[in-house]
């Protein structure tokens, strides 16, 4: 084996498989950006460690798509404070076929006036590939399983009271959260989030 596979993350969390503790690594350390990176949070803070197209729209490199998924996650939000999931769920992919309905007969009638073939408008769209391949699935299951065990630690060590400080300071944390939550909804504070 040459030395950049020895430097490579095993799905343990080992590098280079030689089973020493000293070389464990998490995820979230990796340099190389990956889909998964979006469920680290501490890769959220570091532009090298996500993947490039989430990368370019959280850091708005490209400010006209940026706005627009920024706009339209705000939008949803505002509706999921007023309207139930269901209801936006509805009028949200109700505007989205409306929209691309009229792109479509708009297309189809300037082509039967230009006489031309241009064909299907959303025909890159309709051609892209959505299937998802067996590494893939496998590396987003890893990541979640990963952070879901983490989680379920320390769930366990805060809940149990395996120690006494940590277990004070979240019962003041869920303390708060309880005047918190009864001054504010929760999708309110997401919103409010988003705009900072």
């Amino acid at each position: 084996m040459d030395s950049d596979s020895n430097n490579l993350p095993t799905p343990s969390g080992e590098v280079g498989g030689h089973g020493d503790s000293k070389t464990k690594t998490s995820e979230c350390t990796s340099t190389t950006p990956c889909l998964s990176s979006v469920l680290c949070p501490k890769a959220w803070f570091d532009p090298n460690k996500l993947h490039p197209k989430v990368s370019e729209l959280v850091y708005w490199r490209d400010p006209k798509k940026s706005g627009v998924v920024f706009c339209g996650i705000f939008i949803i939000l505002i509706a999921l404070t007023c309207l139930s999931f269901i209801s936006v769920v509805a009028y949200t992919s109700l505007a989205i076929v409306s929209g691309t309905f009229a792109f479509r007969v708009y297309k189809n009638i300037l082509q039967t006036v230009n006489k031309t073939q241009d064909g299907h408008p959303f025909k890159e769209y309709l051609e892209f590939d959505l299937t998802l391949g067996s590494e893939k699935t496998q590396e987003i299951c890893n990541a979640i399983i990963s952070h879901l065990n983490k989680l379920a630690v320390q769930l366990r060590h805060l809940f149990l009271v395996e120690d006494l400080v940590d277990s004070a300071k979240f019962g003041g944390f869920l303390y708060f959260l309880t005047y918190l939550g009864s001054c504010f909804n929760g999708l309110t504070l997401v919103t409010i989030g988003m705009n900072y």
